[in-house]
This record gives structure tokens, sequence and C-alpha cells, in this order.
């Protein structure tokens, strides 16, 4: 019995030490490779709108007719989508005068603090382009549905405001890469941006 059990723990022993002969390399974690696209700009120059600018050719803009199960304010709401991607910036008009600034402005605040309960900080800075345009944009740290958000006013007549939101769960660290990458294309579509008169 005492040789049975000594012969079984050898044969054990001996399995462990030629099984570690391996050279077992741990992966680390990772999320999959993204190819993304060269930067190239096109023009949004649609007759009638109250406004132009530059976005990518690999974006289509589609006219946004509803809001909310419901016609929007006017024909000039548009969404900018990415495909492959899986993201889109809503792009709401609004007309001063028929709204009051200030409404507007509140509302645009509004919106971005929606997301507080989720998000670790709200960051926001200044707009002022060689085009003469103003506003504001909005940076939201964490796990939120829209990281970045900005509004864009001449104070007067015109008031746009826009949401980058991707098609996924909000999840900070995975979306980031893609979402810095957008981000610059958001800031050249603003830092390209015209009212038209």
């Amino acid at each position: 019995m005492k040789r049975c059990f000594s012969l079984i723990l050898l044969l054990t022993v001996y399995l462990l030490i030629a099984g570690c002969n391996s050279n077992y390399v741990a992966k680390p974690r990772g999320y999959f490779k993204i190819n993304f696209p060269e930067k190239k700009y096109q023009v949004f120059d649609k007759p009638g709108y109250p406004y132009t600018f530059e976005y990518p050719m690999y974006a289509s803009v589609l006219k946004d007719s509803v809001f909310f199960g419901e016609a929007t304010e006017n024909p000039w709401w548009i969404n900018i989508d990415f495909p492959q991607f899986q993201g889109r910036i809503y792009i709401s008009y609004k007309e001063i005068g028929k709204n009051k600034f200030d409404t507007l402005l509140n509302d645009a605040f509004k919106m971005t603090s929606k997301h507080s309960t989720k998000a670790i900080s709200i960051d926001d800075s200044l707009i002022a382009t060689p085009n003469g345009v103003h506003g504001l944009f909005f940076n939201v740290g964490g796990d939120v549905a829209t990281a970045n958000q900005f509004f864009l006013t001449d104070t007067t007549k015109h008031f746009l405001r826009g949401a980058l939101y991707f098609n996924a769960t909000p999840n900070a660290d995975s979306l980031g890469i893609v979402n810095s990458f957008l981000v610059e294309d958001v800031r050249h579509l603003i830092n390209t941006f015209k009212w038209r008169k």
C-alpha cells in the first residue's frame, strides 16, 4: 500500500514537471484593431439651409424629420452618420426669435447635465472661430451616452446644437479611441462652420 502511494505520488510529480516544460505566454487584454480612414473632408452646402460646414468623406448627412415621434421644429435638422463606427452626430437647429435665446441656452446646459449621474466630469470650453461662430463645447467624462456635445450661435438669429452618440452601450474605455478620432471631425466641423445671413 505504501509502495503504491509512493508510486502514484512520484508519477504525479513527474507529470507536473513534464507539463511545465512548455513556454506559456500570457496574452494581454486588448481590443480589436480599428483601421481608421484618411481624414478628407467635403462641404455641406445645401440650398435653403441657414448654415454650411465641412464633414468627413467617410460620413453621410441625412435629413432628420422626426424628434421623439413628432415632426422637427423646422426642416434644417440633420444627422451626420459614421456607419463604419456606429456613430452619429445629431444636429438640431432653432431660430432665435421664434425661441428665446435664454431658453435655448438653458436647454443646452440641461441636456448636458442629464449625464451628471453617470459622469465623472463635465468640462466645457468656449468656441470662437475665425468665421465669427461662437458657442461652447462640452466634454463629458465617464460611461455616458454622449461624451461630446456643443452648441453654436450668433446670439441674434441662429442656434445649433450637436451631440455625438454611438450605437453601443456607453463604455469610455472601449469607445475611447473611436471617440477621439471622431472628436477631431466634430472640431473640424465647428472650425469650418458658417452661418448664412
